[in-house]
């Protein structure tokens, strides 16, 4: 018997932890903004375009190759850096209290640019470096062997997950932020630069999905349309939990990573609708998630 749950319950904590990492930026973004990120997609596959091509260059010169680990940080931070403050002044900003349709066309436009800029950029062959893989070997866990850069995933979901809720409740830059997020106009009549708060928020949700993209790429490389793929899962996720419920992203990702790992096992040929069907069973029994709730529209 535990051979049979074990295997199935790491692959399961694993796939959900790369999930997570590509819906919880897109979760913090709409519970700070209000605003539905369709390019949120394109951050992920730049930040594993990145991370590949800086991992990619440490191999070619033969440097140390745990540098490559350090390299799939240093890709999410400069994502984040050069796109969060320039996608949030120079186009998220003039969405703010527009409908949701004109938020997602005019952010769906970005992800069409975007997605274009990759192509431009880093051509349309895909890129692979396991080398972070490597360097972590195996583990024989109940007669199985897993990577155990897996498991390294598994811990840094689980991380994310605490250093969020540690920063929303026990920083003054959470303080903030839940402020903005209660009441925006309150919070500006206090004295609340809420345009700095934005920048903030909107640049760590960039960070996130990039470190996605580049945690992901050890595993199963980079390739163009990965963007878009990763787009609809994230949003199927944060259906799942509930917009803008960080804690509902985390165990929506468990549950479609428990969704495509039962489809592997058992039916392989539904792996792709696995998490769309888990979403449909869900939002029938929780319209608005498993952490959502009916809120007040401003008209």
């Amino acid at each position: 018997m535990l051979n049979a749950v074990i295997p199935l319950l790491l692959d399961s904590l694993a796939s959900a932890a790369l999930i997570f990492f590509a819906a919880v930026g897109l979760t913090l973004v709409f519970s700070v903004l209000r605003v539905l990120n369709v390019a949120h997609g394109s951050l992920y596959s730049i930040g594993g375009y990145v991370a590949a091509s800086i991992c990619l260059f440490i191999a070619s010169r033969q440097l140390n190759p745990y540098w490559s680990f350090l390299a799939l940080l240093f890709s999410a931070v400069c994502v984040a850096a050069i796109f969060g403050p320039l996608i949030e002044r120079g186009l998220v900003r003039w969405t703010y209290g527009k409908s949701e349709a004109v938020q997602i066309l005019i952010t769906f436009g970005l992800f069409l640019i975007l997605e274009d800029l990759q192509r431009v950029i880093f051509g349309v062959q895909s890129f692979y470096e396991d080398a972070p893989m490597r360097l972590l070997g195996t583990t024989a866990i109940g007669g199985v062997v897993y990577l155990n850069y897996q498991i390294l995933l598994i811990g840094m979901a689980l991380l994310v997950v605490i250093g969020l809720r540690l920063l929303i409740n026990h920083t003054r830059l959470g303080r903030l932020i839940t402020a903005v997020v209660t009441d925006r106009e309150m919070a500006q009549s206090i004295g609340i630069d809420t345009n700095r708060i934005f920048i903030l928020a909107f640049s760590l949700g960039v960070f996130l999905a990039a470190l996605g993209g580049a945690l992901a790429t050890p595993t199963s490389g980079i390739a163009p349309g990965l963007g878009a793929d990763t787009m609809v899962l994230a949003f199927a996720v944060a259906a799942i939990g509930g917009l803008g419920q960080i804690e509902g992203a985390a165990l929506a990702s468990l549950i479609v990573g428990l969704a495509r790992v039962l489809a592997i096992y058992l039916a392989p040929s539904l792996d792709a609708v696995a998490p769309y069907a888990a979403m449909l069973v869900v939002l029938l029994i929780r319209p608005y998630g498993l952490f959502g709730s009916v809120a007040a529209r401003r008209i």
